[in-house]
């Protein structure tokens, strides 16, 4: 089975709360909240990869030196990157998600998300900590 490269954002606001995507109806995992972002194609970057899904899906323009690794996780045939992205320009809107929603860190687990998004909670607080303490 071939490996499929998934690329999603951290975006924090100035309250340090994490930006979830309502996965929509018709879709897989459908009404689960997630991360935003999407598939890496043929011969992209991550990050530019992440900076096209984030125009795509959120209506927001970010430049490929705002993101920074944070972590991965894998499963079955999936395999999902994590950047955080630090600066963008505009307002994040729901052009493909059902809603949007700015989650404290320590509330992230209250969310239904899909599992792979949940491996990434504990690297994200740890990502949390020390971006408060800069």
């Amino acid at each position: 089975m071939e490996q499929i490269s998934v690329v999603a954002a951290l975006l924090l606001d100035q309250q340090g709360r994490a930006l979830l995507a309502q996965r929509p109806p018709g879709k897989a995992l459908a009404g689960q909240w997630e991360f935003p972002g999407g598939k890496v194609e043929q011969g992209e970057s991550d990050t530019a990869a992440l900076c096209r899904e984030l125009a795509e899906e959120l209506a927001i323009v970010v430049l490929p030196d705002a993101c920074a690794y944070v972590a991965h996780a894998v499963a079955d045939s999936i395999d999902l990157r994590l950047y955080a992205v630090h600066k963008w320009q505009g307002d994040p809107w729901p052009t493909e998600a059902s809603g949007l929603a700015w989650v404290p860190f320590d509330a992230l687990m209250d969310y239904d998300m899909p599992p792979l998004d949940v491996a990434l909670i504990d690297a994200v607080r740890g990502f949390a900590v020390s971006a408060t303490h800069r």
